[in-house]
């Protein structure tokens, strides 16, 4: 195993905001934004900074899902037509990261030549470098906390007014410091989202059952993935087998449901 030897170690930088305790913004993100204000599409806007239509749309829906305002927003024909276009917010984003990104630069450019143990600063690097898997991600706040014996059920109230719940132990509550008001971030994995198309009568014990209206469905080989639009804005994604997908005959614009456990919400502090 080749030993990294901190003589090779140059300081470059590329800036990132974070909120919610997860990178919300860099270069590629800004470019992404651009290109979209640009083409009027996302998917046009993906292929010209090399990243596929799924990813795309993933880190579109992200942006959304963790800004006070929606950045992207989507339009179906008008007078104006249809399309993908920046809200004014989105605009105002790409104008404050490049103003910003100014300043980082000369301030890389000021501090490069005082680095000092670099392989310690490399190490620090590697660890920082650590990235979330869950497709899942909102941001919010803690609107209710329900201590149990062991467990706590945490509600947590997302932008537009969206609610999702989180069951947590009272071990982890003391380790967060959650209390009401607590800024917060929501996780869950795509696979522990279930779909459901009508719901009916039925009675489920999960606390998450969000409504929404299914905004795409992308299709794999083996999987899809089925995206849907709560009514705050947020949206929730989830993988589901090709089979179930053909079963429930899913098509965007459809009313349906998501179904999360409590227990499958990882809460991290802001």
């Amino acid at each position: 195993m080749k030993k990294n030897n901190p003589a090779d170690l140059s300081l470059t930088g590329s800036l990132w905001f974070k909120k919610s305790g997860q990178d919300f913004l860099g270069s590629s993100r800004i470019r992404l934004l651009e290109k979209v204000g640009e083409l009027g599409s996302i998917t046009k806007a993906g292929k010209a900074v090399g990243i596929s239509y799924k990813t795309a749309w993933e880190q579109i829906e992200m942006l959304n899902n963790l800004s006070d305002q929606p950045l992207v927003i989507k339009q179906t024909g008008g007078r104006g037509g249809g399309g993908t276009h920046l809200t004014e917010a989105g605009k105002e984003v790409i104008r404050r990261y490049r103003l910003i990104q100014e300043e980082h630069e000369r301030f890389l450019s000021s501090i490069g030549k005082h680095l000092e143990d670099g392989e310690g600063f490399y190490q620090f690097l590697r660890k920082v470098n650590m990235k979330v898997s869950a497709r899942n991600m909102w941001s919010g706040e803690v609107a209710q906390l329900r201590k149990g014996a062991i467990n706590t059920l945490v509600t947590i109230k997302l932008k537009g007014g969206d609610r999702l719940s989180s069951q947590i132990t009272n071990e982890s509550v003391e380790a967060l410091d959650l209390e009401i008001g607590s800024k917060v971030v929501a996780m869950a994995k795509a696979p522990a989202v279930i779909i459901v198309k009508e719901l009916g009568s039925a009675r489920l014990s999960a606390c998450n059952i969000l409504q929404g209206t299914v905004q795409r469905i992308v299709e794999g080989k083996v999987d899809c993935e089925v995206t849907l639009e709560l009514p705050g804005g947020n949206t929730v994604s989830a993988t589901l087998t090709k089979a179930s997908d053909q079963a429930l005959d899913l098509h965007e614009g459809d009313e349906a449901w998501a179904v999360v456990q409590e227990s499958s919400v990882i809460l991290g502090m802001v």
